[in-house]
């Protein structure tokens, strides 16, 4: 007999029964559901809401179901539909109508609510610690390329001249932001629902400050129907998944682009790749294609709670069990990727050579050209026209600037001198970039040091 037949005359539809229950999945909370209704019944005895001795029992019981899940000797069952009724029937099973006292001054409803946050709770900062290892490997890979000079893009189309060493930092920066997102998220979701009810809290003289601390929670939840309603951290949880997977689909398609022959920036060890079942020559980037895919499993997580939630009005609504996968899916999604992305990252070579050459061409210092006639007192715009007629130059004599004859910039403007072919060099246009945040070597030097002791305040 299910818990809550009091009220049925009937026996619930087998279709109805399957269709009705969560124990497929919710079934993954089980520690967080014996946490909670442990700490619910240690403040139950010790508000004499119930006797000491019959807390005592219940702990023991709760403690022994959780050996026995951990040890592989629990079968859950479908009739109980969800992990808390499982959980407590088993408990009633054990040490009989003792174990009918723990639901006391408590509904599913806020159960359900403190499990879910118990879980997430427990999944971010294991989260947050894989996107710190990657933070490393951005830092050792931008270490080893601080006048490793590449062509930076704008439009995909090659603009000014950076080094490997600013990419990575760009991305470390976005990581950053994807930490402090996952911190945000755990620090406001850390209030504990339990004691709130079914909506309107008990009758009986909780201590929902007790469970909160017995819980690790920073504090109760203000409001009993908020409490069993809001799944605003889930949302959370899955934005800020979504954004770190956005960036990290980002790098896989320029990683993607790199290591294709158009590029040939970067090799990816053979480790993180793959071979084609009929081009013996192909090596395939699959990493970073999957990781690219799987981003938009990640969105669709999001959209389906956001969806979820849209129309409910309060308090907890049935449609709510529908919060538990997306989350569970995003979060073994992100915990996936993280790792494998690292690593392919980690041990990908960097080719220099052809970054070099690549810079060399598609005119990449002709703002560099520009700024050498402005820093010779010619206004900005003037410059611009002027360099832009010795591309057009160039582009039909097969020239670059670097290799220009100093008659044909003289031809265009008497301003030149021999000079401007120092002020050309890659190197000279990348480390005259000093600004704070630029590519010159010193500017990079200090990024790394700024992502570097972001990530030793989290170790």
């Amino acid at each position: 007999m299910k818990l809550w037949a009091g009220r049925f005359q009937k026996e619930t539809d087998t279709l109805v029964n399957d269709f009705n229950s969560s124990i497929s999945f919710d079934a993954r909370m089980y520690k967080e559901d014996i946490a909670g209704s442990v700490a619910h019944a240690a403040m139950l005895g010790k508000q004499g809401i119930i006797e000491a001795h019959e807390a005592e029992k219940i702990i023991g019981g709760l403690q022994a179901i959780l050996a026995d899940i951990e040890g592989g000797r629990v079968e859950f069952s479908l009739e109980n539909e969800d992990i808390h009724m499982n959980i407590e029937t088993m408990l009633t099973q054990r040490i009989g109508d003792t174990g009918k006292r723990l639901h006391t001054a408590r509904s599913r409803n806020d159960q359900v609510a403190v499990d879910f946050r118990l879980f997430v709770k427990e999944e971010i900062p294991q989260m947050i610690a894989q996107v710190l290892d990657l933070e490393r490997v951005l830092i050792q890979k931008a270490k080893a390329n601080l006048e490793t000079v590449m062509p930076g893009y704008t439009h995909l189309q090659r603009a000014q001249p950076t080094t490997f060493g600013h990419y990575m930092m760009a991305y470390a920066n976005m990581l950053k932001r994807d930490v402090t997102r996952l911190e945000d998220c755990l620090e406001r979701m850390d209030e504990c629902p339990l004691g709130a009810g079914a909506l309107a809290a008990s009758t009986y003289p909780v201590d929902r400050f007790a469970t909160a601390a017995a819980l690790g929670f920073r504090k109760p939840t203000d409001n009993s129907m908020d409490s069993v309603s809001d799944r605003d951290f889930a949302i959370e949880l899955l934005s800020a998944c979504s954004i770190l997977m956005m960036h990290l689909s980002r790098f896989s398609e320029e990683i993607i682009l790199w290591c294709s022959w158009e590029f040939k920036y970067v090799e990816l060890d053979d480790a993180y790749s793959t071979g084609s079942s009929i081009m013996p020559q192909k090596k395939n980037p699959d990493v970073a294609e999957l990781v690219r895919g799987k981003t938009g499993r990640v969105y669709g997580s999001l959209v389906t709670l956001l969806t979820v939630m849209k129309g409910l009005p309060l308090a907890y609504n049935k449609d709510m069990q529908e919060d538990k996968e997306c989350v569970f899916d995003a979060i073994d999604t992100v915990k996936m990727c993280l790792p494998v992305f690292t690593a392919m990252l980690d041990t990908l070579t960097v080719k220099e050579k052809n970054m070099h050459r690549a810079a060399a061409g598609g005119f990449i210092n002709a703002t560099d050209c520009a700024d050498y006639l402005v820093k010779k007192g010619m206004p900005f715009r003037e410059a611009y026209m002027i360099v832009g007629r010795l591309v057009n130059m160039c582009i039909k004599t097969g020239e670059t600037l670097d290799t220009l004859p100093l008659k044909d910039f003289r031809s265009v403007s008497g301003v030149f001198d021999a000079d401007v072919y120092q002020a050309l060099e890659l190197k000279t246009c990348v480390n005259g970039r000093k600004v704070y945040g630029g590519p010159a070597k010193e500017a990079v030097e200090r990024q790394i040091e700024a992502i570097e002791q972001f990530v030793r305040e989290r170790t």
